[in-house]
C-alpha cells in the first residue's frame, strides 16, 4: 500500500517540485500562467467532461450536494473557534472552506483513483468554484453583485456543458478531442504554478497557519463522513469526496484578499502553510480510503 500511496503523490509533489525550481532560478509571471488557465485550459476541461454524452451527471447530484455540505459546512463548523480565538471572520473562514480543487484536488484524484475519478473530480472543482464567487465574495462585500458569477470562464464553460449534455447534443469527435487536449494541459500546469506559489510562503503568521492547515483538513472530514452515509455515495465517489473534504486551502483565497484588501499577508500564510501542511495529510487520508476499501488504488 505504502508504494501505491508513494506512487499517487510522488508525481504531485515531483511536478511542483519543478515549479518551485524553476521559479527560484527564473521568477516566472505567475499571474499570467494562472490566468492562462484559468480563462482557457481549466474552462476547456470542466466543458469536455460535461459535455461528453457518456458522462451520467445525474448520478453525480448526490456528490454535488455533499462537496456543498463540505465547503458551507466548514464555515459553519469553524465560526465558534474563530469567535473563541477573536479572528477576523473573513480572513480565517474562507480559506477554510474554498479548498485547492483545481491545483491539488483534479491532479490528486485521477492519479490516485484513475481516469474514471475525472468526472467526480470535476463536479466538486465546479461546486467549489461556484461557491467561491457567490458565497465567498459576498463574505468579503456584501455588496458584491451575483451577476460577476456570470463572467467566470469556468462558470460559461459549466453552463455550456450542462447544455450540451442535458440537450443531448452530438459534438464531433474531432472537436471534443481537441478540447480535451487543451484541457489536460491544465492538470500538470497547476501543479507546476503551486510550486512556484510555494516560493511565497511567508512564516510571520505561522501561528495562524499552523492553525489553518490543521483546522481546514478536520473540518472537511468531520463533515464528509456524515454526509456520504446520508447520501449513499459508494466507492470512487465516496473516495473523492473525502479527498476533497481533505484538500488545503486555495490559492484564489489569497488573489481574492488581496483584491479585497482583507489582510492578504496572513491569508497567504492559511494557504501557503496549509498546502505544506497537506503533505502530511494526503498521505494518511489516502492509507485510510484503500485499506477501508473505499477505493482501490491503482
Amino acid at each position: 500500500m505504502l508504494s501505491q500511496i508513494l506512487s499517487t503523490l510522488l508525481p504531485v509533489f515531483l511536478i511542483a517540485g519543478c515549479g518551485a525550481l524553476y521559479g527560484r532560478f527564473r521568477s516566472p509571471d505567475i499571474r499570467q500562467l494562472n490566468t492562462l488557465n484559468m480563462e482557457l485550459f481549466v474552462p476547456l476541461l470542466v466543458f469536455v467532461v460535461l459535455a461528453e454524452r457518456q458522462a451520467p451527471l445525474q448520478d453525480y447530484a448526490g456528490l454535488a450536494v455533499a462537496g456543498t455540505g463540505v465547503v458551507l459546512g466548514s464555515g459553519l463548523l469553524l465560526w465558534p473557534l474563530a469567535r473563541l480565538l477573536k479572528l477576523d471572520l473573513r480572513t480565517f473562514l474562507p480559506p477554510m472552506m474554498f479548498s485547492n480543487a483545481g491545483n491539488m484536488g483534479l491532479p490528486l484524484m485521477v492519479l490516485a483513483f484513475g481516469e474514471q475519478a475525472l468526472p467526480a473530480a470535476v463536479v466538486l472543482f465546479v461546486v467549489e468554484m461556484l461557491l467561491h464567487f457567490s458565497v465567498g465574495l459576498h463574505m468579503l462585500d456584501r455588496h458584491a453583485p451575483l451577476w460577476r458569477l456570470l463572467r467566470v470562464p469556468v462558470v460559461i464553460a459549466t453552463a455550456a456543458g450542462l447544455a450540451v449534455n442535458l440537450g443531448g447534443l452530438a459534438l464531433p469527435g474531432w472537436l471534443l478531442e481537441a478540447c480535451r487536449m487543451l484541457g489536460e494541459i491544465c492538470v500538470p500546469l497547476m501543479l507546476f504554478a503551486l510550486g512556484v506559489r510555494m516560493l511565497d510562503v511567508d512564516f510571520g503568521a505561522w501561528r495562524l497557519g499552523l492553525l489553518g492547515a490543521v483546522a481546514c483538513p478536520a473540518s472537511g472530514l468531520l463533515l464528509a463522513w456524515p454526509l456520504a452515509a446520508l447520501l449513499d455515495l459508494q466507492g470512487v465517489q465516496m473516495a473523492t469526496l473525502w479527498v476533497f473534504a481533505a484538500l488545503p486551502p486555495a490559492a484564489l483565497n489569497y488573489m481574492v484578499a488581496e483584491q479585497y484588501r482583507q489582510e492578504p499577508h496572513k491569508v497567504a500564510a492559511l494557504v501557503l502553510i496549509g498546502n505544506l501542511g497537506s503533505v502530511l495529510v494526503m498521505p494518511l487520508v489516502l492509507a485510510f480510503l484503500f485499506s477501508a476499501g473505499f477505493a482501490k488504488p491503482l
